[in-house]
């Protein structure tokens, strides 16, 4: 059993990029939806780049986009981070105190995942680990 739990503890740095990978590749579609009308739009249309939804847009694809890559992966889902918490509080909170009532669930959960990766970085199949040789991507097999 111990055996087991140290090949599963091994796998840490790669699950990481799997978590960041997928987030990154959601979240990105928020921000299609906005800046490009992709995956049925959203109400009112396209809104212009200067605006507020305009700008989470920027944020959420092209800022999802360097999550996907594993580039300046810490300074990015920091401030992804901090715009999901702005969203929950400004769009969401009004509507009830309960996520599951007011629909903040994904805002929350973005929030928190980036917060994660902010600390924690891309893992091993990220750019950062690549340009940096930081140490994380130690494991020659993959």
């Amino acid at each position: 059993m111990a055996n087991l739990v140290s090949q599963w503890r091994q796998w840490t740095p790669r699950l990481l990029s799997v978590l960041r990978i997928i987030t990154a590749f959601l979240f990105m579609q928020h921000g299609a939806q906005k800046l490009f009308g992709a995956f049925g739009g959203i109400p009112g249309g396209t809104p212009p780049l200067l605006s507020l939804i305009g700008f989470a847009g920027v944020l959420e694809f092209f800022g999802g986009l360097l999550i996907l890559l594993g580039l300046f992966t810490r300074l990015v889902a920091f401030i992804l981070s901090g715009m999901m918490a702005v969203a929950y509080f400004t769009g969401h909170a009004p509507g009830g105190f309960w996520p599951t009532q007011n629909g903040g669930e994904l805002a929350v959960l973005y929030c928190f995942i980036f917060l994660y990766l902010s600390a924690a970085g891309g893992g091993a199949w990220s750019l950062d680990a690549i340009w940096r040789r930081d140490g994380v991507s130690t494991d020659k097999k993959f």
